[in-house]
This record gives C-alpha cells, structure tokens and sequence, in this order.
C-alpha cells in the first residue's frame, strides 16, 4: 500500500473517467433555469484551476484560504488545491468577524483565495492577513483584489494542464476546518486524506449514496463528497451560516424541480421547511435525509417522514467536526424505540457505532489523559466521556498544543480523541448523548446533564427549546431552566409554574426551582 495515493482527488478523477458526461452540479439561475456541469467538466474545471494555481507558484504544503460560496468554483477549486497538494482552509462565516479574524491568524494562510468581498476584507484588516503573499480573485476583480481566476484560466496553454496529482500519503494535510466555537473558541482541524477517504467509504457504504443519486447538500463540504461519488449536487438556495432563515420555498423548489433523491442538513432546516410542507400539504422527492449539528427531536422527524416520499427515510449520524461519522441511527428505530425514553430524561440515542469505529465511554476528567491506560472505562447504563478512535478521527489541531493535550489520549501506536461530550451506552452497545461536558451543571445534589432534563420541559405544549444553566460556582450551582416558547405568552407566571410542576414531577428535575422565559 505504499505505493497507493491517498489524495482525495484522485477519487474525482476516477468517477469523472466511469461517468463522464452524467450530470455532476446543478445550480438555479435568477431566470428559473440551471447552469449545469456535468461530472468530466468538473473534474475538467478542478485540473485547469490546478494548472493555474501550479502557474502562480502555489505548491505541496502551502496554507490556501478559500473564501468562495457554494458554487462550481468552490468545489473545483477545492479539488484543483488537493491535486496541488496545496493544505485548503475553510472557514464558517457564520462565527461572526471577530471570531473569523482570530481564526485567519492562528492559522496563518500563504495564498487567499476569494471572492471580491473577501478579498476587500482582508485589504482592511490587513494585520491579520500578514502572511498572504499570493491573491486570486473569483470574481469581477481590481488590481488590489488580486489575479482574476477567469483571466488566469483563459491564459491557459493546453500543455500546462498535464500536471499530474500530487502524491499523498494518508495522513498528509488535506484541509484544516474550524471548528464552530459552540463551547469555546473555534479551533482549525487538520484533516488529512485518509480521513477524507473514509468518511467517503462511510458515506458510500453505510447510507448507500452513490452514482445516480441527487444530493442537495446544506453544508457545502457535503457537495464535495457528491461529487467525488458520482452523485448529482444541486446548490441550494440558501446561506449555508444561518441554516433556521432558510427560504422554505426556495429550498423545495430545487428538490423538487431536480428531482433530489437525498439531503443533509441541520434540524434547524428541516424544522422550517417540514412545517411549510404540512401547511401546505406538499410531498418531496427525497428518499433518504440525514440530520446532524444538534439533537433531533422525535416530533421533527415524524413530521419530516410525513413529507417524504412513500418508504424514505431519515438518518441522524452523531460525530463532531474532528470526527463524523462514528454512530447512527433511523429515524424508525428513534420512534418506535428510544424516542419514548429520551422524552422521560435519558439522553437522546445517537445508534451504535459505525463499521470501523470505536466509541468508549469513560470517567470524565477536566485535566489531559496521557495514556489510554490512565482512562477508567464505564459501565453500562453509566454516564461519562465519549471517547472515539477510527479512520475518521482527525489527529491533531492547528498550532494548538494545549487543545490537542486535552483532546487527544495516546493509545499504543495510535490515539483516541475526547469527543467533549456526555453520555452512556445501553445493553444493545448503543449511546445515548446527554449534552456537552462543558455545560454540565454541578450542583450540591449532584450532576445535572443538558439534554436529559431539557427534554423533559421540551413536552410543554408552549415551550419550543430550553437550556438548563448553572448559576454561581461549582459544585454548588444554582440550576436554571431557560425556556424559549413557540410564540407570545399570553400568561408568563402560568407558564412557569406548569414548568415548575413537570420538574417536581420527574427525580431528574425535582431540585429546579427557577425558570425564565426567553423571547
């Protein structure tokens, strides 16, 4: 296996040369019609953009920061930087500028690739883009914004595009993904090929997607694994950072008009556009839909079955971004099984681990754990730390000693990484997550976990969400039940004393005795 090339674009290359002109990216234009490529055209555009990218000097190891929306140049250029050997960075914009900007030093980019606006934000806070020496701009450019891609590529001399892909092994850098920064500042993951190739095993293997389906990916990572499977993306219409302002006829216009046959998204999503769909008595295409980035309530899942077409069916894999997927389950087995106990406080079931993935959980420390023999398994029915290892799992952080300290346990030849969550496993080897670590709440009774007595008030006929809170210093917190209602509260003291009600009704929650309304 030395001899094999681990590069993630050598998979593009090889579903482009089987599937050539089977249809590989579909996007809405404003006039109602699509601009379409087909899979050798993608696979065409990202070796062009390579031959371009090798032309301006970019080389194997060099940090690229892509700042392009969800369109055929993103995924191209992405392939095009990975057959560079070049390291893509990727970062959400959605984490707000102060955030951005903290992330954009820390991992110090060589080269900026962007669209007009980003390349004018980093023109204006030029100190944190210090170490950018090369420009190219995706888009209508200026002098100051850098090379127009367009120019570059239509300069192009035939010979230039013969440059072969980059020989990578598998743990090489591929990419480096930040983090949402939902518990913390948002820190940059280096994923390599190898962890970009199994995730594409998984993906392929366990939710069969594969040539022929059409996917209408939320997160634009996901319409680069379409493609590398042979599957059709359509972009959807949307701003990928604010996944619950999605425009739900939009949104469905492009699944149905192109016929989707598979989707991933966030609940957030999908609580807005299943809604839309009831009210208006609407069925979509889509067979199959995987939910993940939160916790998926029973109630969204059988609204979101009852727009699907007649056997489709929902997925929830569980996973963080420096390790997804390790487990899932069906949206069947989440209703006809453990829906009824995450509603009585147990945790919500993510399923059982994934083929090749090892899920343990173990006494939770706030401290490193050096050695994997330091760690101290739990029993079933026990709620500790998840812990996870598989070829899936990112090694390390970006320029974070003391992060990957805390996250990653030496295990032999290899290592394990502390997910940061709780939870336990059942008799049947399935886990069941019950809320971050870092928001567990300590009180002089005990511990209180996020998810199991959240969902307890979540049954309230008026409460959309809750957050369960500690006030004061550990271990003796105060708990607070926050809750967010659907809409106005004609009666606010009637609302919390029917939530103070349910929490003396269930052990889990007996010792709550303050609750807020959110607006």
């Amino acid at each position: 296996m030395a001899d094999k090339n681990f590069n993630i674009a050598e998979v593009l290359r090889d579903t482009a040369k089987r599937y050539s002109g089977w249809p590989g990216l579909a996007i809405r234009k404003k006039k109602g019609d699509y601009d379409e490529w087909t899979l050798g055209q993608l696979h065409e555009e990202s070796t062009r953009f390579a031959a371009v990218l090798r032309e301006e000097g970019i080389s194997p190891g060099d940090r690229v920061m892509l700042m392009v929306r969800p369109s055929m140049e993103f995924i191209c250029l992405t392939f095009a930087l990975f057959q560079v050997g070049a390291v893509v960075i990727l970062i959400d914009p959605g984490m707000g500028y102060r955030n951005l900007l903290r992330c954009i030093t820390s991992v110090k980019p060589h080269v900026l690739i962007g669209i007009p606006a980003a390349q004018l934000f980093s023109r204006i806070f030029f100190r944190h883009f210090a170490t950018v020496k090369t420009r190219v701009c995706v888009g209508r450019s200026f002098v100051f914004l850098g090379k127009s891609l367009t120019a570059l590529t239509t300069s192009l001399s035939e010979q230039s595009t013969k440059g072969s892909i980059f020989q990578a092994t598998e743990d090489d850098v591929a990419a480096i993904i930040f983090t949402t920064g939902s518990t913390g500042p948002p820190k940059g993951v280096r994923f390599s090929h190898g962890n970009f190739r199994a995730q594409l095993r998984l993906i392929h293997d366990y939710y069969g997607i594969r040539f022929g389906d059409v996917d209408q990916p939320c997160f634009p990572l996901f319409a680069l694994f379409s493609a590398a499977l042979g599957a059709k993306t359509v972009i959807p219409e949307m701003d990928a950072a604010r996944p619950a302002q999605v425009d739900p006829e939009k949104f469905i216009r492009t699944l149905v008009e192109q016929k989707v046959t598979y989707s991933f998204g966030s609940p957030a999503i999908w609580n807005v556009v299943s809604r839309y769909c009831q009210e208006r008595n609407i069925t979509l295409p889509v067979k199959k839909i995987l939910m993940a980035g939160a916790p998926v309530s029973g109630e969204l899942i059988k609204r979101v079955k009852n727009i699907m077409v007649e056997g489709g069916e929902i997925h929830t894999p569980y996973g963080a971004t420096e390790s997804l997927p390790v487990s899932s389950i069906s949206g069947t087995d989440i209703l006809g099984e453990t829906w009824p106990e995450t509603v009585k406080g147990h945790g919500v079931c993510v399923g059982n681990s994934l083929p090749g993935i090892d899920i343990t959980v173990v006494e939770a420390r706030d401290e490193e754990i050096v050695h994997w023999s330091d760690a101290r398994e739990l029993g079933v029915g026990e709620i500790g730390e998840i812990v996870v290892r598989g070829p899936v799992v990112t090694r390390a952080y970006d320029n974070n000693d003391y992060e990957n300290k805390l996250a990653k346990i030496t295990d032999g030849q290899g290592f394990r990484h502390r997910v940061g969550d709780m939870g336990y496993k059942d008799e049947q080897d399935r886990l069941w997550f019950c809320g971050r670590k870092a928001h567990r709440v300590f009180t002089a009774q005990g511990i209180l976990y996020t998810i199991p007595c959240e969902a307890i008030f979540n049954q309230h006929s008026e409460v959309y969400r809750s957050a369960l809170v500690g006030v004061g210093k550990s271990p003796n917190q105060q708990p607070v039940i926050i809750a967010e209602p659907h809409g106005k509260v004609v009666d606010e003291a009637a609302l919390k004393q029917e939530l103070h009600q349910l929490a003396k009704a269930n052990p889990l929650t007996a010792d709550i005795e303050t609750f807020l309304i959110h607006p």
